[in-house]
């Protein structure tokens, strides 16, 4: 075996044995891996009893900003935090030793009209000493302002001002915050639920101008007449007797007056 490869064991262990996510994985003997070989039912997985352990940390940590932990179907973490608290939260996961989530990847939103607070934001982030990632979530409505995270991760300017773009969340202390996908003076939302699906305007370039132009919206469309009897009316099974009845006294009244 070579020196290099001999480094390298070297340093593999010693990761292993530093890694503070390890110390939130199940623990297991030897007893147990017998017993637990002998029993043809599957335990649950390890790397999700970790993530769970892992959350259970982070809740203790703060509990005051953390309101529940939980791992999605692809093996996640999720943790739903207080408006309040995102950046106390987003500030422990990016500083504490045992987290080191330094990386900022991207904050997206979800929109369901139907809640009280109509929309949820989702922050994710990546731990490149552990190779790991989390989602922050929280929520808001159209009026309430949310704490921008632009002074805890500078990349997080740019997705928040494209959120607020979109959906028309707001961001407090935020360096710059306006529209960064439509146009000036574009109005509302695109990705609300209650946002027309062919929009307001129309954008067209106009040959005589030599410019685009903005004109209000007009769907035309063939005339339609709609007074056609449904298919499924000509089948008696799907009609009640009175209204059969009232049928057959009409065609009976209209050959008297014949």
């Amino acid at each position: 075996m070579s020196i290099i490869s001999k480094s390298i064991r070297i340093l593999e262990k010693t990761f292993a044995s530093n890694n503070p996510f390890n110390k939130f994985s199940p623990v297991r003997n030897k007893t147990a891996s017998k017993a637990v070989a002998k029993q043809p039912e599957q335990s649950e997985n390890p790397k999700r009893v970790q993530l769970k352990n892992f959350g259970k940390y982070v809740s203790d940590c703060i509990p005051k900003y953390v309101q529940a932990v939980q791992v999605s179907s692809t093996d996640e973490l999720d943790v739903l935090v207080v408006p309040e608290g995102i950046q106390c939260v987003v500030q422990f996961l990016k500083d504490h030793h045992n987290c080191q989530f330094e990386s900022f990847t991207d904050v997206t939103a979800i929109d369901v009209p139907s809640r009280c607070f109509r929309f949820e934001l989702i922050y994710m982030l990546l731990s490149m000493r552990f190779n790991s990632r989390i989602k922050v979530k929280t929520y808001t409505d159209e009026l309430t302002a949310i704490d921008s995270i632009s002074d805890i991760y500078k990349g997080a300017i740019w997705p928040e001002r494209e959120v607020f773009d979109l959906y028309g969340v707001l961001f407090a202390n935020h360096p710059d915050l306006r529209r960064i996908i439509t146009d000036y003076g574009f109005a509302g939302n695109p990705l609300r639920k209650d946002f027309p699906l062919a929009g307001y305007v129309e954008y067209r370039y106009d040959e005589a101008r030599k410019m685009v132009v903005v004109e209000p919206l007009e769907l035309a469309q063939e005339f339609r007449r709609f007074d056609v009897s449904a298919p499924w009316e000509q089948f008696y099974k799907f009609r009640t007797k009175s209204e059969r009845r009232d049928e057959e006294m009409a065609k009976a009244m209209k050959l008297e007056g014949n």
